[in-house]
């Protein structure tokens, strides 16, 4: 490939549990060292959620978020971090009145959604273009909502991650692109085989990034046991690389993996088997544009 590849680590996500896996970072010094450790094994980025350390729930504490990018940081001045903005868009409808919400609900105003990112500054942060159902809960990222996180994102001097989902999510991004709500060249995460979003297989993948718009860098990833077979597709395509316990939990099937590092690890031997070259950090950023975002963007016109 003329490019070298870029390896995302997602270190713990939301959705996975630590009774799935006793090795599942949960605490800010655990996500941290995940984190660490990933960097080691050749990730350029790791992609962060923070979860409750007594719960082990999907967290938006801005403490948490704090304390993780603090531990890292005092270790790693290089590593790439992208956090997540993907927490506080679930609605789960309850039974007897599906307009009100039930327990497990996070929806709301999508200012806090942002508000860690504008305090932390990091090089990159999720923007979700979903709108799906994840189990039992409406994920909704509605036009509006996405606009306003997207301005607040631009204005922090933060490149989003554009996360797409299913085609739908990717022709709500090039109408934002075309109006001007995203500033280009877009760097777009496909996202597949998550429950009623796009299908994890290559004529999947090749569809769209057929679609993606013109000079836009962008990875792929496969959820559970299609996280290694997404991973060389995406390689082959002419795109990046995503692995990680946010994403999944074994090395190989029946067998739980050790850590993060470990699939990393494999991540990297299977883009150099493949004839590929792992991007650094810095490599990383120029590939990126990293520090090239655009400050402001006009404001959102979708009315939605």
């Amino acid at each position: 490939m003329a490019h070298k590849t870029i390896v995302t680590c997602a270190v713990t996500g939301n959705l996975t549990r630590p009774d799935q896996h006793p090795g599942l970072p949960v605490t800010p010094e655990q996500i941290a060292n995940a984190a660490l450790d990933a960097a080691k094994a050749g990730a350029a980025i790791v992609h962060l959620h923070v979860r409750d350390p007594r719960t082990g729930r999907g967290s938006m504490e801005f403490a948490l978020y704090d304390e993780v990018v603090g531990r890292i940081r005092e270790k790693n001045d290089t590593i790439i971090l992208n956090l997540t903005t993907g927490e506080g868009g679930r609605f789960v409808p309850s039974d007897d009145n599906p307009q009100v919400a039930a327990a497990g609900s996070t929806l709301c105003d999508p200012r806090m959604r942002v508000s860690h990112v504008e305090k932390l500054k990091p090089e990159i942060c999720t923007l979700d273009f979903n709108t799906m159902w994840s189990g039992q809960a409406a994920v909704i990222n509605s036009p509006r909502n996405v606009s306003i996180m997207a301005e607040r994102i631009y204005v922090a001097g933060v490149k989003p991650e554009i996360e797409i989902f299913d085609s739908g999510d990717l022709h709500m991004a090039k109408h934002f692109l075309e109006q001007g709500i995203l500033a280009g060249p877009l760097m777009v995460q496909i996202v597949l085989g998550v429950r009623y979003g796009a299908v994890a297989n290559p004529e999947t993948l090749a569809y769209l990034v057929s679609q993606l718009p013109e000079d836009c860098q962008w990875a792929a990833f496969g959820i559970g046991r299609h996280e290694f077979p997404i991973l060389a597709q995406a390689f082959l395509l002419g795109g990046h690389v995503r692995v990680g316990m946010e994403d999944n939990l074994y090395i190989r099937k029946g067998e739980l993996c050790r850590d993060n590092a470990q699939l990393v690890e494999k991540a990297v031997h299977i883009v150099d088997q493949l004839g590929g070259e792992i991007a650094t950090p810095a490599e990383a950023r120029e590939i990126l544009g990293i520090g090239q975002v655009q400050k402001t963007v006009p404001a959102a016109t979708t009315g939605g």
